[in-house]
């Protein structure tokens, strides 16, 4: 037992090859006791099995029952030797039958053979190509069949004649039997698989008939479209869907019946995805449109790219104008930011004194979008994301927007569901907000009433921030244009690029914005892609490089109110010799220096060693600030920005 061990376990190749050779040898001993001859030819017309009664039956030499043997030169021998009888051409009788078998179909035959012997020959095709043919000798049957006729007086010979008839359709009949079961197996194996590779699909897959019900479908439906049915064969496309879905896309299925294959995009409104809808007509044999092939795919990610990008493109406008203005009022901004962020935390401090710094410090953001829009005008604007806590945020936003209000007007904030910090460019949204809270108060001048401010999650793949009032509602006219750039209903009073930028600060962060008018008054949805900010970043030791004192300073503050410990340097000559310093976790460092060389100088020159973040007033489009090979943060900037471009460094 020890010694054939090793073959049983298969541990090698080679005994592999002996487990093989041992189960093919059992197989052929297997076919050689069969009573019928057998014979596989494969799809080139080369013999692959034949057992022992195959060679007996039809004398053939051993070379044409070696596997190999061609079917064309068995053939041959045959005709020459007279088995099908005289033949004039045998050269035209081998090329005849070889063409038949290339061909090949299902057949049962009976034949008598030059030596007397009656045989039945029944081939059927094999599903890997190639077809098996069983010889059966049937002489003593046929005997008995010619016995029974000769000596029976009682039967008739008509009825004699139908019983042959019917056993030879019966043997024909079950070699055709054998042959539909073999291919039935091969088509369920066929389904199994394609349906296996379909369901793995990140698609819908699937086909509707000509009334819109559902014949098949991979079951991805309710991954790709939340909250529509899971299993949908047998259900029409309007239950299957939802009255909404369908009615968006009923016209296209429409066309794809009328024979025209055709692409869409949709919003699927329960789960806020955009879907990407391919629907191919399934035409007959006959040519006729029978139903319809439906590819449907999740594109939500790609569409909010998409619209990022495209908006981003409309902001190259023209040569810069003001940077150099715009260079100094960052710095003042960033050192009022930094000053009355320190004044924020300190203690004792009167209620009214907190509420007035909340207000500058809103205040001076503002000023920073402002900025953003100056540099808009050199290229496009960068997104700044950072990790908000939307309810601060909003309560700022309150803050600041409440002394603007008329009397009889109230603002009413809601939240649900949004406790965590998110990924969001605070300034261009608080900016948008503001914006429509001061056109609702200007709709709601006479008549007063609550502006409600309600944010929500929409599954997980949206933030979802409503502002409503309680006034007139939108025109139609204003419903159609009211985001288009200029237009307005105030007449000389007002710009029309209100609503115009609101509509491009948010399809810039990959949203979108909605108008409705409600039961009470007017309604703008904005929807914001929803991303959950990670966790707080462990302490770093910084080095920080800024030559202006002031804003060195602010900043410092800054990092140390985020837990980090700082070294500071004036110059790129200053922060190459702390660089020798064990521990520095990161470099912080303007790129405008003193000395000749630039903070990109200094960044180049650390390389991939220590992580480096550049900080800077100068516009997106500047020509220095685009050899950068590491992010910028923008001036100016708060901690919250500071922690969000610190939180990516690689340690």
């Amino acid at each position: 037992m020890r010694a054939r061990a090793p073959v049983l376990r298969k541990q090698d190749a080679g005994e592999e090859k002996v487990i093989e050779t041992s189960r093919e040898r059992l197989t052929q001993a297997g076919l050689n006791l069969i009573g019928q001859a057998l014979s596989i030819f494969d799809s080139d017309l080369r013999l692959a099995v034949s057992n022992r009664q195959y060679q007996l039956m039809f004398d053939l030499p051993d070379a044409l029952t070696q596997p190999g043997a061609t079917f064309e030169d068995t053939i041959r021998y045959l005709v020459t030797r007279g088995e099908y009888g005289p033949v004039e051409d045998v050269e035209a009788s081998v090329r005849d039958r070889v063409e038949t078998a290339s061909a090949f179909e299902p057949h049962y035959m009976e034949r008598t053979r030059p030596n007397g012997r009656t045989i039945s020959v029944e081939g059927a095709p094999l599903p890997q190509g190639g077809w098996v043919t069983v010889y059966t000798d049937i002489t003593e049957i046929k005997r008995q069949e010619a016995l029974l006729r000769g000596r029976s007086e009682e039967l008739s010979d008509q009825l004699l004649d139908h019983a042959e008839a019917l056993a030879a359709a019966n043997r024909a009949l079950a070699a055709t039997n054998a042959a539909l079961e073999e291919t039935s197996r091969e088509l369920a194996r066929t389904e199994a698989r394609t349906r296996q590779v379909t369901e793995m699909m990140p698609a819908h897959i699937a086909h509707v008939d000509q009334d819109f019900v559902y014949t098949f479908s991979n079951r991805r439906l309710s991954s790709v479209m939340p909250g529509s049915l899971a299993d949908v064969v047998g259900h029409h496309a309007r239950e299957a869907l939802g009255p909404e879905t369908f009615t968006k896309v009923e016209a296209n299925f429409e066309r794809a019946l009328g024979g025209e294959a055709n692409v869409l995009e949709i919003t699927h409104d329960p789960s806020g995805r955009r879907i990407r809808v391919a629907l191919t007509p399934d035409r007959g044999a006959d040519g006729e449109v029978h139903g319809v092939f439906i590819l449907s795919t999740d594109v939500t990610h790609e569409a909010q790219a998409r619209a990022a990008l495209a908006q981003a493109s409309k902001r190259e406008l023209a040569a810069k104008l003001s940077s150099g203005l715009a260079h100094d009022f960052a710095n003042l901004l960033t050192i009022i930011l930094g000053l009355q962020g320190r004044l924020e935390r300190m203690e004792g401090l009167p209620a009214d004194a907190n509420e007035a710094i909340r207000a500058t410090l809103a205040a001076a953001r503002r000023g920073g979008t402002l900025l953003d829009r100056i540099a808009a005008i050199s290229g496009p604007r960068e997104l700044r994301p950072q990790a908000v806590i939307l309810a601060d945020m909003l309560d700022d936003l309150a803050a600041m927007a409440g002394p603007t209000l008329h009397e009889p007007v109230t603002l009413d904030i809601e939240i649900a569901g949004l406790e965590a910090p998110i990924l969001l460019d605070p300034g261009p949204l608080q900016d948008s907000l503001l914006n429509l809270i001061l056109n609702a108060n200007d709709a709601m001048r006479e008549t007063g009433g609550t502006i409600r401010i309600a944010a929500h999650p929409v599954r997980d793949t949206w933030v979802e921030i409503s502002v409503r009032d309680e006034g007139p509602g939108f025109s139609p006219e204003a419903l159609a244009h009211a985001l288009d750039p200029f237009f307005t209903t105030k007449g000389s009073e007002g710009s029309g690029l209100g609503l115009s930028m609101v509509y491009d600060q948010t399809k810039l962060a990959g949203g979108t914005v909605r108008l409705r008018n409600t039961a009470d008054g007017a309604q703008v949805t904005l929807r914001l892609p929803l991303r959950i900010a990670e966790a707080q970043p462990a302490p770093l030791l910084v080095l920080l490089v800024e030559d202006n004192e002031e804003i060195r300073a602010v900043t410092r503050d800054m990092l140390r109110g985020l837990d980090h410990t700082v070294v500071e340097a004036g110059s790129v000559a200053e922060a190459e010799a702390l660089l020798q310093l064990p521990d520095i976790g990161a470099v912080l460092s303007d790129i405008q220096l003193p000395g000749g060389r630039t903070g990109v100088d200094l960044a180049r020159a650390i390389g991939d060693q220590i992580p480096v973040i550049l900080m800077t007033s100068l516009p997106p489009g500047d020509a220095l600030r685009a050899q950068a090979p590491c992010p910028v943060i923008q001036k100016p900037f708060s901690a919250g920005q500071l922690a969000a471009h610190l939180s990516g460094v690689r340690r």
